[in-house]
């Protein structure tokens, strides 16, 4: 057994800085009618969505988290040089070698940062913090980027009705670092089996190789499956969290939940019964869903806005393919 000769008081972490990525073209509803039959109306009407972002050839995944991540760096007061740790959450990264993370750390700078990537869709960034949070409270690491960054359009096919209005592109990071109270509580996270399959590639990557005749392998999603699943999970997730946190909603100043759906997002908020105070978050509006990088692109537009103090209470909750979940309070940076 490996022990230290001097027990060391206690140690904590909390976010430090945050920083945001979107690319610069913008994609409207009329545009993504081009293919698909609907129309405007009907998708804000549907999702909340008017317009979203979608990255040019030069705007790579690990190019985006490095930008996003040297906006977090610089709002904490901090330099590559004192990043310990990169952990990059993504669904759309189709790169195998060398991973996301690692290929952001080498576009940053942080030249002997730990690196790696995390693969929980949507719920990425929040178990990502999860895990950053616990490798600074014990020692392991003194500052550690988390960033979530998403090409969604590379996965999402364009004449899918189902999909094809949903996602957008973009990056956001949050750096963790240590403190001398809790600035991030016990996540509660999980997955829900049962629904596996709800949003998922049917076909794989494989297949193309066996027949290059093969069609592009697109995310599939059941709309109303998964619809069903939030309304009824997203909120009794987020009220362990509160609860884990030893706090209620009358102590929140911002709910910040993965943003996949207005008529979700409002949902979870009446179902918690958060009070008019409560900063609820709908970045979906212009953003879309950027998967994994939902959660950081809304914290910092909060921020940035001016809605949201400095050291102000957060809840944030993300969830997606799996059924994955994961939920925490901290304190905004």
């Amino acid at each position: 057994m490996v022990t230290n000769a001097r027990a060391a008081s206690p140690r904590f972490a909390r976010a430090l800085g945050v920083g945001s990525h979107r690319p610069g073209r913008i994609v409207s509803n009329e545009e993504i009618c081009r293919l698909i039959d609907s129309d405007s109306a009907w998708i804000e009407a549907r999702s909340g969505i008017v317009r979203r972002r979608f990255a040019d050839a030069g705007e790579t995944i690990p190019v985006m988290a490095a930008r996003a991540a040297e906006k977090a760096l610089s709002s904490a007061g901090l330099t590559p040089s004192d990043v310990s740790c990169v952990i990059l959450a993504s669904m759309s990264y189709l790169h195998q070698a060398p991973p996301a993370a690692a290929a952001c750390a080498a576009e940053l700078g942080a030249k002997d940062a730990a690196a790696f990537d995390i693969g929980a869709a949507c719920a990425g960034f929040s178990h990502g913090l999860a895990v950053a949070s616990g490798l600074v409270a014990s020692r392991q690491c003194e500052n550690v980027l988390v960033v979530g960054a998403e090409r969604m359009s590379d996965i999402v096919d364009p004449r899918d009705r189902s999909t094809a209005f949903i996602f957008g592109d973009g990056a956001g990071a949050l750096v963790v670092g240590p403190a001398d109270e809790p600035g991030i509580a016990r996540t509660v996270w999980g997955v829900d089996t049962e629904h596996l399959r709800a949003i998922s590639q049917p076909a794989s990557f494989a297949d193309l190789k066996l027949d290059p005749q093969s069609a592009w392998p697109h995310l599939r999603m059941e709309g109303p499956e998964v619809f069903r699943w939030a309304i009824g999970r997203v909120a009794e997730v987020c009220e362990r969290a509160l609860n884990a946190a030893g706090v209620t909603v009358e102590d929140l100043d911002a709910f910040i939940p993965h943003q996949a759906n207005m008529r979700i997002i409002d949902a979870a908020a009446k179902a918690m019964r958060l009070p008019p105070s409560v900063e609820v978050a709908r970045t979906i509006r212009d953003d879309g869903n950027v998967s994994a990088a939902s959660i950081p692109l809304a914290l910092d537009t909060l921020l940035s806005s001016g809605r949201l103090a400095h050291g102000s209470l957060v809840l944030t909750a993300g969830f997606g393919s799996g059924l994955s979940y994961s939920a925490q309070v901290l304190t905004a940076p």
